[in-house]
């Protein structure tokens, strides 16, 4: 179990989450559904749920693979939880990511073969064929549809988080950040939500937002602690594994991850490659029996469910 020193020292190393990856949601389903430190990051992960093989949806996967017997799976394990991580042993990669991941390879009868690597390789190894498929918190958008087919399963969501101490108690709109000292990860998603919100702002005569930018986490949860800066804009994710574990902080609101546009997390593989139908029908089958409701609930991620995968829902549009 991770305690709340573990939880800060291991975030000492960590980047901010970067969203290429990353509906809107009442903050009051984002409540915290444990007590401090109830996560098991051990390496056993003896609560992840566990699936049976179903052979129909088992048999729409190209002949290769099922020869094969293994699913090769491309993630991230770089150190933000709960998408990829590594667990206590610093060997282990855990997280949600991973626990989907092993679902799907579950319902496909297959043995799963789970590779982390790099963001920018995870692409690269898709592209050469050596990893079958990508689960990294992978936001569909329009352009990567030109090369890539997807089968979604979390929506993305982006998240404020302020110190529990905090007078704000919503963030909204744009007008509910006016005159805040924000800290956000530059280049990344919500750094483009807040710069659009603040620009609404300014036509409206309201108080600009200040934009302060850190390299770590820890930097910015200390920021927060101190009152150098009032709310933390990142992915929900990461905003609710901290709010679960350090018991600092809480989210006052939620954002789709394109801002006023809804987004989802896919499973990815390369386009035309014959894995996605049955990708999505794993999900689909994971979906209906509950295992997915539970796995999201192990990582304290309940609000950002789906009804059902869809094969190439409509993504984030294409940037000048």
């Amino acid at each position: 179990m991770i305690s709340r020193r573990t939880w800060i020292l291991s975030l000492a190393a960590s980047p901010l989450v970067l969203a290429a990856c990353g509906n809107g949601t009442d903050p009051a389903t984002v409540a915290v559904a444990a007590t401090e430190g109830a996560v098991d990051t051990s390496p056993e992960q003896s609560g992840r749920i566990a699936v049976e093989a179903v052979p129909e949806i088992a048999a729409t996967m190209p002949q290769e693979i099922r020869d094969r017997g293994t699913l090769v799976i491309g993630t991230t394990a770089d150190g933000n939880p709960p998408l990829g991580f590594r667990a206590d042993d610093d060997t282990t990669v855990i997280g949600i990511e991973p626990d989907i991941a092993l679902l799907v390879a579950g319902v496909l009868g297959l043995e799963p073969d789970l590779r982390a690597t790099s963001w920018e390789n995870l692409f690269v190894s898709m592209d050469s064929g050596q990893f079958d498929v990508g689960f990294s918190n992978i936001t569909v958008t329009e352009e990567r549809k030109e090369k890539y087919d997807f089968a979604s399963y979390r929506v993305d969501t982006l998240a404020w988080e302020v110190a529990k101490s905090s007078g704000t108690t919503s963030i909204q709109e744009p007008k509910d950040v006016a005159g805040l000292t924000v800290a956000v990860g530059s280049g990344t998603n919500q750094e483009k939500v807040l710069l659009d919100w603040d620009a609404q702002n300014t036509a409206a005569g309201l108080e600009p937002v200040t934009i302060q930018y850190y390299a770590k986490s820890t930097d910015v949860y200390l920021a927060l602690k101190s009152g150098r800066i009032e709310a933390y804009f990142g992915p929900n994710p990461t905003a609710a594994y901290h709010v679960l574990v350090a018991g600092e902080t809480k989210i006052v609101g939620t954002v789709p991850g394109g801002g006023t546009i809804q987004a989802d997390i896919a499973a990815t593989t390369k386009k035309g490659d014959g894995l996605v139908e049955a990708l999505a029908a794993a999900l689909n089958h994971v979906i209906e029996s509950g295992a997915y409701a539970k796995t999201l609930a192990r990582w304290n991620l309940a609000n950002e469910s789906v009804p059902t995968s869809e094969i190439n829902p409509p993504g984030l549009p294409k940037t000048d």
